[in-house]
C-alpha cells in the first residue's frame, strides 16, 4: 500500500474508493475493522459471529460508499452500519432459534476450557466472560449505548449522532444501562459485583 494513503482522511480515501483505488477500502477497513469486530462481538458474544458481522458491515458499506457524506467522520457512519448488521443478526438468530429449538448462544459460555492455565489466569477469564456475557444478555438499545460510550470511547455527542438519538437519551440509557448491568452481576448467582 503506497504510503500516502495512510497519511489520507477518512473522507478522502472514501472519494478514492469510490474512484476505484482498491488500496483506499483497504486503507478504510485497516482503520475500522477493530471497533467495528468489537462492536459486533459485544452483541453477538461469539467471536466467529462477530466476524460475519463485520464482514457484512463492510460489504454494506463499501457497496453504500456513495452515500456516504465525506463532511461527517466515517466511525460514526460505519458505527451506525454495523449496530444495524448486528440487530439484523439478533433477528435472524430469533428465527433460527425458534425454528431449530437451538440453545442460546449464552450457553456456550459454560463450556470448560480444558487447557492448562495459572488459576489467577481462569479468574480473570472466568470473570472477564461473566461481565460479558451480562453485557451480552443486556437489551439492544442499553447494550448500544455502553458499547459505544464505555467501550469504543465514544463520545456522548458521537453515540447520539450513532444510535440518531439524542444526548440526553445516550445519558439516560447509559445510566440504565449501567444499573441493569450491575444488577445482573449481583444477581448472577456467584455473589460477586
Amino acid at each position: 500500500m503506497s504510503p500516502a494513503l495512510t497519511e489520507r482522511s477518512d473522507s478522502e480515501l472514501a472519494a478514492l474508493a469510490l474512484a476505484g483505488q482498491q488500496g483506499a477500502y483497504g486503507e478504510l477497513m485497516r482503520r475500522h475493522r477493530d471497533a467495528v469486530f468489537r462492536l459486533a462481538r459485544s452483541h453477538a458474544g461469539d467471536a466467529t459471529e462477530a466476524l460475519d458481522i463485520t464482514q457484512e458491515t463492510f460489504v454494506a458499506a463499501f457497496s453504500a460508499l456513495a452515500r456516504y457524506d465525506g463532511a461527517r467522520p466515517f466511525r460514526l457512519w460505519i458505527s451506525r452500519i454495523a449496530i444495524n448488521k448486528c440487530h439484523d443478526w439478533a433477528r435472524r438468530r430469533a428465527v433460527r432459534r425458534f425454528f431449530t429449538f437451538a440453545r442460546p448462544m449464552e450457553a456456550a459460555g459454560s463450556v470448560a476450557d480444558f487447557a492448562p492455565t495459572p488459576e489467577e489466569a481462569a479468574q480473570s477469564r472466568a470473570e472477564l466472560q461473566r461481565i460479558h456475557a451480562a453485557i451480552v444478555a443486556l437489551p439492544g438499545n442499553l447494550k448500544d449505548v455502553l458499547v459505544l460510550r464505555a467501550i469504543e470511547g465514544a463520545s456522548q455527542v458521537e453515540a447520539a449522532q450513532i444510535l440518531g438519538i439524542s444526548e440526553k437519551a445516550v445519558e439516560t440509557r447509559l445510566y440504565r444501562a449501567r444499573n441493569k448491568l450491575a444488577e445482573q452481576l449481583r444477581d448472577d448467582g456467584s455473589g460477586r459485583v
